[in-house]
């Protein structure tokens, strides 16, 4: 894939540039507009770009520009899989609540802001193509003020996203491009749309877990001993040194197969009573990388995640 160092521009869509200090990508979306088959950037909720995949096959994924977020994975029979929070903005205030949000370059609470900044950031194509009939963009995030602000390093992220038609592909690709090693963390906090009451996941038996219930901020180590992990009530558990592949029941007919390369750990989240509006109609099953992933200067750490339904 050829790197783009100059500005990327497509009809109709003004990508002006992307700031070599922020990286943040400026962009006005006047209309719809097609830059590969089965790629096309459009206008989405709160005026702000986003780009669709469409199969040829009749399934379609949306991503936000805002945070390299997949807020879309709807099948070719039309149901969506992916859950957005009926409380999510859509105005850069904060992140978007849901769909396939980036925690980078932390995960949960900790130095810098909860979950990283790479979730708060726009992120700016700079490829696409289409693969056998299936379409493929990739995103860029490049470090800049607000992110040096907090943590001071040189990075740059490429995301690539493929869409099959059953089937969403994600590769991420992190580059240390300064002159001093860092370290990090990272996971992709995956909201299922879901019946909280009959979902389940299968492939966990016998990981080390560290569970977050009933307090967080010291969590209980411990094994998993169940076949079918369930959600009765709040859930919020690490699993280290999970499986490849697990099998997500969303209790709404679908089996979800969650399989990954070098996510080397798992996260079951559901917040019950904390979000007593919502929490019904999803659960997070995270692909993570919680030990600290040490980069020198030029190393490169890739991770990938495919997403099926049979």
């Amino acid at each position: 894939m050829a790197m783009v160092s100059m500005s990327f521009s497509l009809p109709n869509l003004n990508i002006r540039r992307v700031d070599r200090c922020s990286g943040r990508a400026f962009a006005s979306v006047n209309k719809e507009t097609s830059t590969t088959i089965g790629v096309k950037v459009a206008e989405g909720e709160g005026n702000l770009p986003k780009v669709v995949l469409t199969s040829p096959h009749g399934s379609e994924a949306e991503i936000y520009l805002f945070g390299g977020c997949i807020t879309s994975w709807k099948v070719p029979s039309g149901k969506d899989l992916l859950f957005v929070r009926p409380d999510a903005v859509f105005n850069k205030k904060k992140p978007i609540s849901g769909g396939l949000p980036h925690c980078f370059p932390q995960f949960g609470p900790g130095a810098i802001q909860q979950h990283g900044f790479a979730r708060n950031l726009d992120w700016s194509v700079i490829d696409s193509d289409n693969a056998d009939g299936n379409p493929v963009v990739t995103l860029l995030l490049k470090d800049g003020p607000y992110s040096r602000s907090m943590w001071d390093f040189g990075f740059q992220a490429l995301y690539k996203v493929m869409l099959d038609a059953k089937s969403i592909s994600t590769e991420l690709k992190i580059t240390n491009t300064d002159n001093k090693p860092f370290s990090f963390t990272t996971a992709l906090h995956t909201y299922f749309r879901a019946s909280v009451t009959g979902a389940s996941v299968k492939g966990l038996k016998g990981c080390k877990t560290l569970n977050k219930d009933p307090d967080p901020t010291n969590p209980l180590e411990g094994k998993e001993e169940r076949d079918v992990v369930t959600f009765p009530g709040f859930v919020d558990c690490i699993y280290l040194d999970a499986p490849s592949e697990l099998h997500l029941d969303n209790g709404l007919g679908d089996v979800i197969t969650v399989k990954n390369t070098n996510w080397s750990d798992a996260v079951l989240w559901n917040p019950h009573l904390q979000m007593e509006a919502r929490y019904k109609d999803f659960v997070c099953v995270e692909n993570a990388k919680l030990g600290n992933v040490q980069l020198e200067p030029q190393q490169s750490w890739t991770a990938k995640q495919h997403l099926s339904i049979l």
